[in-house]
C-alpha cells in the first residue's frame, strides 16, 4: 500500500468509525439518559423495571443479527465484487424478513403482553411498571427492528454519516419525549417506550433519504431479478450472521439469569445496582458496537477484494482504539463510582453502597467482554465459522454457571462473577486457537 492509498485509507476508516461511534454514542446515550430519567421522574423501580425487560429486547436484537447484520456483511462483500444486483437482493430479502418478525412481536404484544411479562419478572412489586413499559415496546418492534437494520444497511453502502445522524435525531426526539409522555401528560413508565417509539419512526423517515442517493445500490428487488434462490439465500444470510446474533441471544439468556440471581442474593437494592451495571455496559458498548460496524463495513468490502494488508490494518486501528477507549471510561468508573450511582437516582445508603460495590469488578469484566465480542466479527470474516460460533455460545454461557455456583456457594463474591467467567473463556479461546492451527489469511468467502 503506497503512501497515497494509505492516506485513503485512513481517511475513510475514520470517516467510517466517527460515524460509528456517533451512531453508537446516540444510542448509548439514548439508553443511559433513559434511564437516568426514569429514574429521578419515576423512581428506582422504574429503573429496575426497564432492565427487566432486556431479555425480550435483546431477543430482538439477536433477530435483528441474525437478518440484518448477517445481510449487511453479505452485501459489503457484493459491494466489494462490484455485484449490486446480488447487494440487491440480499438487501430486499432482509427487509421483509425483519418487518414480518417485527410484526409477530407486535401480535404478542397485543394479544399475550401479561404472559411475556411473567417469563422475565417474578418479583410482583415490580410486574406493573414492566408489563407497562413492554407492552409498547412488544407493539412498536417492527420499528425497532427495522430502524436497526436501515442503519446497518446504509452504512455498509456509504452513508454512514447519514445513519449517523439519523440516530442522534432519533435519541433526542426520545429524550425530549421522555419529559413530555412522563412528566407532562403523566403516562408514567409507558412514557418512556412509548417516547422510544417514536423516536425509532423519526429516525426510520431520516434513513429513507439514502434511497434517493444517486449512488445507492439497495434498491427494493425481486430474488429472481437478482438471480438470488430464496431459502438458499436466507440461509446465507442467517449463517452469516449467526455468531454474533446467537452472542446476542445468549446474552439475553445471561441477563435474565443475571436478573434471577441477583434477586435471591440481594433482592430490590442488588437488582437496582444490576440495572446501574447494565447501563455501564451500555457505555463499553458505544466503543465496541462503533468497532464492530467499522470492521463489518470496511472489512466485509476487503473480504471481498481479498486484500489482507487492508483488512489487517482495520483490525490493527480498531483494537488499539478500543483498548484506549476502555480503559479510559474503566477509569473513571472506578474513580467515581458513587457519583455514577445516585446520578441513576440512588438515594439510600444501602443502594449507594452495594451499587458501588458492583461496579468497579463489573466495569474490569466488561472490558474482557468487548475484547471477546469483537473477536467473533473477526473470525468471522475470515471464515473460521468453528470459533466464531465457540465464541459466540462462550460469551454469556460460561458466565451463568459461574454466576449460579457463586451465588449459591459464595454470595459475597457475586459481582466477580463476570470476571472470573471471562478469564477462563480468555484461556479458552487461546487453547482452542492454537490447537486448530487457526491462520489470519483472508480465504473465498463461502
Amino acid at each position: 500500500m503506497n503512501q497515497e492509498e494509505q492516506s485513503t485509507f485512513n481517511r475513510t476508516f475514520w470517516r467510517f468509525l466517527l460515524s460509528s461511534i456517533l451512531i453508537a454514542l446516540s444510542g448509548c446515550l439514548g439508553n443511559v439518559v433513559d434511564a437516568i430519567i426514569v429514574g429521578n421522574l419515576i423512581g428506582e423501580d422504574g429503573v429496575s423495571a426497564i432492565n427487566l425487560t432486556k431479555p425480550i429486547i435483546q431477543l430482538m436484537f439477536t433477530l435483528n443479527m441474525f437478518l440484518a447484520t448477517g445481510a449487511g456483511m453479505l452485501v459489503g462483500i457484493e459491494l466489494g465484487r462490484k455485484n449490486h444486483q446480488g447487494a440487491a437482493g440480499f438487501y430486499s430479502l432482509s427487509m421483509a424478513a425483519t418487518i414480518a418478525v417485527g410484526l409477530l412481536f407486535t401480535a404478542s404484544g397485543l394479544l399475550i403482553p401479561d404472559v411475556v411479562t411473567s417469563w422475565i419478572c417474578t418479583d410482583q412489586h415490580l410486574f406493573q411498571p414492566t408489563l407497562d413499559y413492554l407492552r409498547v415496546i412488544l407493539i412498536g418492534a417492527p420499528v425497532y427492528l427495522l430502524m436497526w437494520a436501515l442503519t446497518t444497511m446504509a452504512g455498509v453502502d456509504g452513508s454512514p454519516r447519514l445513519a449517523s445522524f439519523a440516530i442522534l435525531i432519533d435519541n433526542a426526539v426520545n429524550l425530549s419525549l421522555d419529559i413530555v409522555f412522563i412528566r407532562w401528560l403523566g403516562w408514567g413508565i409507558e412514557g418512556s417506550s412509548a417516547a422510544t417509539v417514536v423516536g425509532h419512526i423519526v429516525g426510520i423517515a431520516i434513513m429513507c433519504r439514502h434511497f434517493h442517493y444517486k449512488d445507492n445500490h439497495l434498491r427494493l428487488t425481486s430474488l429472481a431479478s437478482s438471480h438470488l434462490p430464496l431459502f438458499s439465500s436466507l440461509g446465507k444470510i442467517i449463517s452469516q450472521g449467526a455468531p454474533l446474533a446467537i452472542a446476542v441471544g445468549c446474552l439475553g439468556l445471561l441477563f435474565f439469569a443475571t436478573n434471577n440471581s441477583v434477586a435471591t442474593v440481594g433482592g430490590s437494592v442488588s437488582l437496582f445496582a444490576l440495572a446501574v451495571c447494565m447501563n455501564l455496559l451500555q457505555i463499553y458498548n458505544l466503543f465496541l458496537a462503533g468497532i464492530a460496524r467499522t470492521i463489518q463495513a470496511l472489512g466485509s468490502i476487503e473480504v471481498g477484494r481479498g486484500d489482507n494488508e487492508a483488512f489487517r490494518l482495520v483490525l490493527r486501528k480498531s483494537f488499539n482504539f478500543i483498548t484506549i477507549a476502555m480503559s479510559v471510561t474503566c477509569l473513571i468508573v472506578w474513580i467515581v463510582p458513587e457519583f455514577i450511582a445516585r446520578l441513576f437516582g440512588a438515594e439510600g445508603d444501602a443502594t449507594v453502597s452495594e451499587t458501588v460495590r458492583a461496579l468497579r469488578p463489573f466495569s474490569l469484566s466488561i472490558m474482557l467482554w468487548c475484547y471477546i465480542d469483537a473477536l467473533i466479527t473477526v473470525y468471522k470474516l475470515y471464515n473460521y465459522h468453528g470459533m466464531a460460533l465457540f465464541i459466540s455460545f462462550a460469551l454469556s454461557l460460561t458466565v451463568i454457571p459461574v454466576l449460579w455456583l457463586i451465588s449459591r456457594y459464595s454470595p459475597g463474591l457475586l459481582w466477580y462473577s463476570y470476571l472470573i467467567a471471562y478469564a477462563i473463556e480468555v484461556i479458552a479461546i487461546v487453547a482452542l486457537h492454537k490447537m486448530t492451527h487457526v491462520k489470519f489469511e483472508l480465504k473465498p468467502a463461502g
